[in-house]
Formats: C-alpha cells, sequence, structure tokens
C-alpha cells in the first residue's frame, strides 16, 4: 500500500507554458508547492485577479495541512492514532472492551470510502495494513526481510472486517487487540480533492491539484480540453510515453518503481498484499481515473494487489473508473491492461 513518506510512481505533468495563456491575457496561471503528508503537494490554478488566486492558494494549503495532521500515522498526536491507540493492549483483553469512537466528517470520509473499496476488492486495500507497513518500512530500511514471527504477529492484528463502521452515528471501533490504522493509499486523492472544492469555492475554477502520483482537477486551463497528464513507465528515469487529458476527474498511478526491496533475488514492492503480508512480487505500474481524486487512489493500490487478471473485473465496479496496467515478469517481457473507456482520456496530440 502507498505510504506518505515513500509514495509510488509519480505522475508527470505538462504544466509549462503553451496553455494558450496569451490569447486570454485576464487568466494567468498561478501555483504553490509545499510538503504534506510526506511528499509535495502542488496547486496550479488560472485566475484574472492576483489576490483572488493568492487567497485561493492559502486556503488550499491550509486544508491540505489539517487534514495531513488528522489524517497521519506518524503523528502521535493525530485522529487517526488517537484512534489506533485505543486497540493498544498490555495484557490480555476482549475486543468488546474496545471503545467506539466518534469520527470527524474527514476521517468519517476516508473510511467509509476505504472501506467500500476493501469489500469489492475482498481486502486486497485495507487501511488496517498498519501493523505490516511498519514492519517492511523497516525492512526497506536495513534491506532485510522482517523477522517471521513478528510478521505473523503483525498480520494477526489486520483485517478490514474488524473495524466496525456505523453510518448513522459515524463512530468506529477496532475490534482486534494492537491494530494500527494506515491511510496511505487513500489520504492524497481525499486531499487533493478537498483542496481543488476550496478553490472553486473561492470563484476559481480552473484548477489542477497534485500530491506526487495522486491528482484531483476541476475546469481545464484556458483554450484547453483538459489538464495533460504524463503517467510515469515503469522505469522511473525514462520520460512518459502516454499522456491523458483530465478534466473535473481524480487520476492515481500506483507502483513499485523506486520502492521496492531486493532479497536473495527476489523483488518485494512496498505495496503490501493484506493476506500473505509480504509485498507483492514483479513490476507493475496501475493509473486509475475516476471521478473522484479519493477513489482512484484506493483503486489503484487494490489493483496492483489484485494484479492484472482479476483488476479489471474490480474497476468495473465502481462508476466511471478507468484503468491502465503495465505489467512486467521476472523474464522482462511486458504485459499492457486497459480497461475499455481508458482511451476515451488519452491524448492524441503530442507532447507540447
Amino acid at each position: 500500500m502507498k505510504t506518505w513518506p515513500t509514495y509510488c510512481a509519480a505522475i508527470a505533468m505538462g504544466l509549462s507554458g503553451g496553455f494558450a495563456a496569451a490569447q486570454q491575457p485576464k487568466h494567468e496561471r498561478f501555483s504553490r508547492s509545499e510538503i504534506h503528508m510526506g511528499v509535495e503537494f502542488e496547486v496550479v490554478l488560472y485566475a484574472a485577479d492576483g489576490a483572488a488566486a493568492d487567497e485561493a492558494l492559502t486556503k488550499a494549503m491550509a486544508r491540505i495541512a489539517a487534514l495531513d495532521a488528522a489524517l497521519s500515522d506518524y503523528d502521535p498526536e493525530s485522529e487517526l492514532t488517537r484512534l489506533s491507540e485505543t486497540s493498544v493492549v498490555t495484557s490480555a483483553q476482549s475486543a468488546t472492551t474496545f471503545p467506539v469512537v466518534k469520527l470527524s466528517n474527514d476521517l468519517w470520509a476516508v473510511l467509509s470510502q476505504s472501506q467500500e473499496i476493501s469489500r469489492a476488492s475482498d481486502g486486497a486495500f485495507d487501511v488496517t495494513i498498519g501493523p505490516l507497513t511498519k514492519l517492511w518500512r523497516r525492512a526497506r530500511r536495513w534491506k532485510e526481510l522482517p523477522d517471521a514471527e513478528a510478521l505473523a504477529a503483525a498480520r494477526g492484528s489486520v483485517g478490514y472486517r474488524f473495524l466496525e463502521l456505523v453510518s448513522d452515528a459515524r463512530t468506529a471501533r477496532l475490534l482486534k487487540p494492537n491494530m494500527r490504522l494506515d491511510l496511505g493509499g487513500i489520504a492524497k486523492g481525499y486531499a487533493a480533492d478537498e483542496a481543488v472544492k476550496k478553490v472553486v469555492a473561492c470563484g476559481i475554477t480552473r484548477v489542477l491539484v497534485r500530491a506526487s502520483g495522486d491528482i484531483a482537477a476541476a475546469d481545464p486551463p484556458p483554450d484547453e480540453n483538459g489538464w495533460r497528464v504524463g503517467i510515469a513507465p515503469l522505469n522511473p528515469d525514462d520520460p512518459p510515453t502516454r499522456f491523458v487529458e483530465l478534466a473535473h476527474h481524480g487520476i492515481s498511478t500506483s507502483g513499485d518503481a523506486r520502492q521496492h526491496l531486493i532479497v536473495n533475488g527476489r523483488r518485494y514492492s512496498h505495496i503490501i498484499d493484506p493476506q500473505t503480508g509480504t509485498g507483492i512480487s514483479g513490476r507493475s505500474s496501475v493509473t486509475v481515473i475516476a471521478p473522484r481524486g479519493i477513489v482512484a487512489d484506493g483503486l489503484d493500490t487494490a489493483a496492483c494487489v489484485l494484479g492484472p487478471d482479476r483488476a479489471l473485473g474490480f474497476i468495473s465496479k465502481f462508476d466511471g473508473a478507468e484503468m491502465l496496467m503495465v505489467c512486467e515478469d521476472d523474464s522482462g517481457q511486458q504485459r499492457v491492461v486497459k480497461s475499455p473507456g481508458f482511451k476515451q482520456f488519452e491524448a492524441t496530440r503530442n507532447s507540447k
């Protein structure tokens, strides 16, 4: 699963010049970048007034920063961490003693969407995977596999079915000891969505928000059909050769181009299969386009775990979602899998 400090294959964007600004001098390009959730967030917009643009950028970044503070599994004071800590035990304890926790609107939105994706993917996506991601983060730092006993113990604290949500009350309860929630595979998409909303609420509709491999957009730049987005190839040092045009959608790319572990000749992705507890093998890059960034963000991680033969059927369960997957086996043979509707987003003109 994607994690904030170790993000997956990034999406390259063609955002420099060339957007017919000269034909519409009243709309100038403004942008701002800040580090949040362990990655660079960039907000790009077109506006007729510099002061209005500055206000919109400030509000968008403030919204992202607030979500980072609430949804981080690194911050001991975050709302997410406090929820995880309700399941921490130091001795034998019945799961029925774990408290019911009232959630903020933001944490509820992310957890409820996460559970929907978990159910649809039969657990290939699972935000309770935190005990495993903690072990594999250490494994990549030390370049060694996790201890087998520790891995087994971590697996015993993972399972989306043990995250109980009550929609009417908007509450959550963890049902297993020592659970740990990790929103690294979905929170950036949600933050991008929310930042776009902040800008639009300021009366500026031509906006795109990028968070590493997660992007959300509203109206396109002046005189354009969409924001031109380059999809990162399997080799992160190669320039993108595939481009899409995006408006009023989110797009997310997940893969292991830069984040993986090789031990005894076997490659372990930083994307973990929640059911096996280990990083998926082989190389892959999955790009999902969906009506919302939060959905695209969660779906691409699940698709990576499911693999090309099951991912297409999974993606089809979500209205408006489309997928492009590029896989490479141990012999170097590549396979491209594409949902039928993905081509409607593909750019036909050459990159500027």
